[in-house]
Parts: C-alpha cells; structure tokens; sequence
C-alpha cells in the first residue's frame, strides 16, 4: 500500500474532454487565472499545450472584452 501512496493523478484536458473554453463564460475563464489576474501555467491547469494557447488567447480576449480584469 505504500507504494501507491507517492503515485501522483494525471491531470487531463478539460478541453480535449470536450468542455471548450469561451472567452465570455466568465465562470470557466476565472479557473484559468489566479488572484492577481495571471495566467495560471499548464502545470497547475492540467491542460495539454495546444489547448493552453487557446486558454491564453480567450483570457487575453476576455480581459480586452471587459469581462474580466486585467488585474485584481
């Protein structure tokens, strides 16, 4: 049983599991950004690469948009 006590989950995509992310769902925008308005890296989000860069570009529209801001 100790041997499994180490073993870490992997994290999987959000969006490859099909919930995609828009730029005005501010509730699923707001998972993607920490308290001071940056954009959480791909290690904590648990999102793979290509769908980080679609992250960062709907974050960027929503701040540009007004729907979030740029800092908290």
């Amino acid at each position: 049983m100790a041997e499994f006590r180490n073993k870490k989950r992997k994290k999987i995509c959000h969006m490859c599991a099909g919930k995609p992310v828009n730029y005005k769902d501010v509730a699923i925008i707001s998972k993607y950004i920490n308290d001071s308005g940056k954009i959480l890296p791909r290690r904590f989000t648990g999102t793979c690469a290509k769908h980080q860069r679609e992250v960062a570009k709907q974050v960027k529209l929503a701040r540009f948009m007004a729907f979030i801001p740029y800092t908290k």
